[in-house]
């Protein structure tokens, strides 16, 4: 890809660091450039997706805890991937769920409307995961979603590993495992089906390393292989029933 872009979350400039006003924060960089062809769909489809396309669950217009997660996307042996990780089971929240690496957005992260959610997603990740956030060339930043159960406003950044460092559960209290999905693997129809829970709640899932990816991160998931041009038929008839402590 020979076009190059540089921005901060909500503006067009063409600076490759960037600080908030007053921000003493680590400069942040944001850059399309030099990625790989087969993230171009992705790219594109970030730059005009709207909050709605993505989920029928939209932020407050006030309240709600801020936090953000990273969708990094990797080249393995089998072509691209995404990195997930599986919450532990003593969490008060969604426990034991894979999940992207994320979480709230510290004060030191700064302004949650410009640079807090980049710098806590890559925070959050290396915490969580290890990875080295040198590594993470950060090219987008999706619209704010909300997750009613838990009451998080999240902003979902988009990350290409262009240097990949070892990942592992960090501290197994917060981590049970990580571990990558290859991206034919969630295309594929035999491991797709939608979830059923008991409240009522209907939703994309994929069973995929022995893991059962539903909810908030299996809604992205699935909206982003369908604005990517990625997606294949698959039976949404096929069903998964979850239990009341899902």
């Amino acid at each position: 890809m020979t076009r190059a872009r540089h921005e901060t979350l909500g503006s067009a400039d063409t600076e490759h660091e960037h600080r908030g006003p007053g921000d003493g924060g680590p400069p942040v960089v944001v850059s399309d450039d030099g990625l790989p062809v087969w993230l171009e769909p992705v790219v594109r489809s970030a730059r005009t997706i709207a909050p709605e396309q993505l989920s029928r669950f939209l932020p407050p217009e006030t309240g709600g805890r801020q936090a953000a997660v990273l969708i990094l996307f990797g080249e393995g042996e089998r072509g691209p991937e995404l990195l997930l990780m599986e919450r532990s089971g003593s969490l008060r929240s969604h426990a034991g769920q894979p999940s992207f690496p994320g979480g709230a957005i510290d004060p030191e992260d700064g302004d949650p409307a410009t640079l807090g959610p980049l710098r806590a997603a890559l925070r959050e990740a290396e915490e969580e995961t290890g990875l080295d956030p040198a590594g993470v060339q950060v090219f987008g930043v999706l619209p704010r979603l909300y997750i009613p159960v838990s009451g998080f406003v999240v902003t979902p950044v988009l990350g290409w590993w262009r240097d990949p460092t070892p990942v592992g559960a960090v501290d197994p209290a917060e981590t049970a495992r990580v571990f990558t999905v290859p991206v034919a693997d969630l295309t594929d129809p035999a491991n797709r089906s939608t979830a059923i829970h008991p409240s009522g709640y209907r939703g994309p899932a994929f069973l995929v390393e022995s893991a059962l990816v539903w909810g908030f991160t299996a809604g992205l998931i699935d909206r982003i292989l369908h604005y990517a041009g990625w997606e294949v038929p698959w039976d949404q008839g096929k069903q998964v029933p979850l239990d009341w402590r899902a």
